[in-house]
């Protein structure tokens, strides 16, 4: 396994264990408001599975964005290389290893520090589409694209 790979299948991991616990998490409280129903009665019965539905919700909006972030993951192509910077493009620039796919937590793999990024994002805009050897500033920082793994 190549180390784009590696990179790839690691946040690939994480975004599954996130939606596990929000699956989790959902099952919960979906549990809770069963066995609420059976044992209360009253005003504060009724407070209590609204807070409950409520929290169910935001859960939900969250398992959601997981979910899309999984999709965007699962059309990278991690074996290929391009010329240019493409969605899943792993580029070193200024030394940095920049995965261009979503905007997810700095990773370590192998002892190197990797920053996953959007392709929307100011830097991963600015990246895309270009090679290696072109330099360009953003808030007075030049970057360097030194590869393209």
């Amino acid at each position: 396994m190549t180390f784009k790979q590696k990179i790839h299948q690691y946040y690939l991991q994480l975004v599954q264990d996130r939606m596990d616990v929000f699956r989790d998490m959902i099952t919960a409280l979906t549990e809770d408001s069963k066995n609420d129903a059976k044992g209360s009665a009253g005003d504060k019965h009724e407070t209590a599975l609204s807070m409950m539905h409520i929290e169910q919700e935001k859960l939900n909006t969250k398992l959601k964005e997981v979910l899309n972030q999984k999709a965007v993951l699962d059309k990278i192509d991690s074996t290929k290389i391009a010329e240019t910077i493409i969605v899943g493009s792993l580029v070193k620039a200024n030394g940095i290893y920049l995965y261009l796919s979503l905007a997810l937590p700095k990773i370590t793999i192998e002892g190197v520090n990797v920053i996953a990024l959007s392709p929307q994002s100011p830097l991963g805009n600015k990246l895309m589409g270009n090679k290696v050897g072109f330099a360009f500033e953003i808030n007075t920082t030049k970057y360097l694209i030194e590869a393209i793994l």
